[in-house]
């Protein structure tokens, strides 16, 4: 049976075999309402559906002034330290998520007031980073 399945907005025409049958004749499994076509909707991994949505900034933080964490993971490396003045999009940080590397950039140019995470540590998605004067 060819059925054409649309992902994404891509369609896709593929062949379907049949391996079982009820006593009714029927195949055992899903039948598209409309021959020759099912969609397949898009769908969010087990684990992204069970993670919890990021964290809300703290409340009386200049966010001007601080560089946050676009990912959970973990800190590779550290490229700056308190007192060091640093340019719009110097690399500050390395964090390493799901096996893949994320640079955390500066968006400002300033001085470094301090750094909050060290090579090792466990981040969390919008945790600071990095605090500027």
């Amino acid at each position: 049976m060819k059925l054409q399945i649309g992902i994404d907005g891509k369609s896709y025409e593929v062949d379907v075999e049949v391996l079982e049958d009820d006593q009714t004749g029927r195949s055992s499994g899903y039948l598209p309402p409309y021959p020759g076509s099912a969609t397949v909707p898009s769908f969010r991994s087990a684990a992204a559906a069970a993670a919890k949505p990021a964290p809300a900034p703290e409340a009386g933080v200049n966010e001007a002034k601080v560089c946050r964490s676009p990912v959970a993971g973990v800190v590779l490396r550290v490229n700056v330290q308190p007192g060091q003045q640093i340019h719009p999009h110097d690399l500050m940080m390395v964090l390493e998520a799901m096996k893949m590397e994320t640079n955390v950039t500066a968006p400002v140019a300033g001085k470094v007031k301090s750094v909050a995470a060290q090579a090792g540590d466990g981040v969390k998605v919008n945790q600071v980073l990095v605090e500027f004067e």
